[in-house]
């Protein structure tokens, strides 16, 4: 059955829910308070990331993945899927890779991995740093995509393919069953509304979130001028430091000792939450990152020192061209320590999905496919 369906937010979790709604045929409307997306969405390395997922979810981060293949084919806009490498320059990361390598090799994600020779992975990317380099784990599930340029585009293509209306400059200020209230005193009529403000988990229904153990964390980031057309990362790029990040690697028995080594080592880096990667956009610019400050550590002001040991981890592992840098900036995501993401109904037809933590980009489309399917009991196969 049609039915006209608000989404609250015009991140990627909404609009996710906006494209899964406007696929069945709903007629759809997406407030967003700013003029343009600019939260967390538009702030991160633009990275769609299956193998960072344990096995619980992987086949969530694979329906998303799927769907953003969809959708960059049919809107034109951009996207590499040029896989990812796990670097290794200590023998301990190099441990863990082997292992999770084994661990993996008869799953469903078995097939996209690959262990390869230090000569293997040069030929798969220059920008590896030889000094130490012993070996890498290969993945060709993950894609790139621009976030900015994306979650700005999405929009149009969303009104141009399924006619889903727009109303940016609009805050949202109330809801309830069927009801819809913004800041100008307007009320709008709906049969379903979905709030996705990412974040901002305070305005609406403050005493659902209150009972939650969500928390904010604050990362920051960095990007470089572009780089010579003729030279390409070859792929996403993480170093050591992720293993201990990624929850699909605490299977592997031999991260402790990894993790102890750095803890001792380098202490500075657990402070911070500091582990590193990089990625290559369309207009040629490595992005850079990142940190991780939670809860009450979270300043608005940006700190030199973070973004000089991210800077310092990094050229361990790769060298560029150039490391002149064109932007920094910093995110702030909300987090759900407790699954992928938080989904309540904290009234009837009226749906919350926030708390996706870093992983809005690799998840937001499997999870509203997800919900879509559940709340009108269909299957990919019904889907228009």
């Amino acid at each position: 059955m049609k039915e006209r369906v608000a989404v609250v937010g015009a991140g990627i979790v909404g609009l996710a829910h906006a494209w899964s709604a406007a696929e069945r045929g709903h007629d759809v409307t997406v407030f967003e308070r700013t003029s343009v997306a600019s939260g967390a969405s538009i702030r991160n390395f633009g990275m769609v990331w299956p193998i960072g997922q344990p096995t619980a979810t992987r086949a969530i981060a694979l329906l998303a993945r799927q769907r953003w293949l969809t959708l960059t084919q049919e809107s034109g806009i951009w996207a590499n899927p040029y896989g990812s490498m796990h670097l290794a320059h200590r023998p301990d990361e190099w441990t863990v890779l082997q292992e999770y390598y084994e661990l993996q090799r008869h799953s469903d994600l078995g097939p996209h991995l690959r262990l390869l020779s230090t000569e293997e992975a040069f030929e798969r990317s220059p920008a590896i740093n030889p000094t130490g380099f012993l070996g890498a784990l290969a993945c060709d599930l993950e894609v790139c995509v621009n976030p900015t340029e994306t979650i700005r585009k999405i929009p149009s293509w969303l009104t141009d393919r399924y006619e889903v209306q727009f109303c940016f400059d609009t805050a949202v200020t109330e809801v309830g069953t069927g009801q819809l209230r913004t800041a100008t005193g307007r009320s709008h009529s709906f049969d379903r509304i979905v709030i996705c403000s990412g974040h901002d988990f305070e305005s609406l229904y403050p005493e659902q979130f209150v009972e939650l153990p969500l928390k904010k964390c604050k990362l920051q980031m960095l990007r470089t001028v572009s780089q010579p057309s003729s030279w390409k990362l070859g792929a996403h790029l993480a170093s050591g430091l992720t293993l201990r990040h990624y929850e699909s690697f605490r299977a592997c028995s031999s991260l402790q000792l990894l993790v102890d080594r750095i803890a001792a080592e380098t202490p500075e880096l657990d402070h911070y939450g500091i582990h590193v990667m990089a990625s290559h956009d369309n207009l040629g610019r490595v992005v850079l990152g990142d940190s991780h400050e939670y809860g009450d550590r979270i300043e608005p002001f940006d700190s030199l020192e973070i973004d000089q040991l991210i800077l310092r981890e990094l050229q361990k592992i790769i060298c560029l061209p150039s490391w002149d840098l064109e932007s920094r900036w910093h995110g702030i995501y909300a987090k759900y320590p407790s699954g992928v993401n938080v989904n309540l109904d904290p009234e009837p037809r009226v749906h919350i999905c926030t708390g996706f933590g870093g992983a809005g980009m690799t998840m937001a489309f499997g999870v509203a496919e997800n919900q879509w399917r559940l709340w009108t009991n269909t299957t990919a196969e019904t889907v228009a």
